[in-house]
């Protein structure tokens, strides 16, 4: 978890392509831990695991505020507070599901509890860092670029910058939480005993 999230902190800075930095494509990683941890030794190893995460994430934050780049601090409170607060209820809510969906098919509990963690995080991230209704956590702090109006993606309808930046996210997020589906079997058929 705590390479996860390391990396995600650095690669969030580098873009891929014009709506998505390459964090997106580490930090859903974060929810496949979660769940192998959660299935295999249980919720509450899950929850030390996050807050384990968490911990280090705050870190990486204190780092980032101190660190300045072209337009002032690598992260921002706004940031910070939104990553935190995503990170924090995103995976406990994963948790929650995962325990309530642990019977049944081996794909439904952790499909589901990434798709409903994947949703929160991305909707709590980008409206604490980036939304106009909340400059008042950091007047100082001027997002206004965030919230240029443009298509959706480029091509839908008109909506702030960071609604798109969030779809994309969002979107990487479901196609990635699918995908780790394959590593998720592999890796809780090799930790678990066989069942008798």
């Amino acid at each position: 978890m705590a390479a996860i999230v390391v990396a995600s902190n650095i690669l969030v800075q580098f873009l891929f392509g014009q709506w998505l930095t390459w964090g997106a494509f580490t930090y859903p990683f974060a929810f496949l831990v979660t769940d192998v941890m959660n299935r295999v030794y249980g919720p509450g190893a899950a929850r030390r695991v996050v807050l384990a995460g968490f911990v280090v994430g705050v870190i990486c934050s204190l780092i980032g505020t101190r660190i300045v780049g072209e337009f002032g601090p690598l992260v921002t409170l706004r940031i910070a507070l939104g990553s935190g607060l995503a990170f924090l209820a995103a995976q406990m809510m994963d948790i929650a599901v995962f325990d309530r969906l642990r019977v049944g098919v081996w794909w439904r509990a952790p499909l589901v509890s990434t798709l409903v963690g994947a949703s929160l995080d991305t909707a709590i991230f980008f409206t604490v860092a980036f939304s106009a209704a909340l400059t008042g956590l950091e007047p100082g702090n001027d997002v206004s670029w965030a919230g240029e109006a443009l298509p959706l993606l480029g091509y839908g309808p008109i909506v702030p910058l960071w609604v798109s930046l969030g779809s994309a996210d969002w979107l990487v997020k479901l196609a990635l939480s699918i995908l780790a589906l394959l590593p998720f079997r592999a890796i809780v058929t090799k930790l678990l005993p066989p069942i008798a």
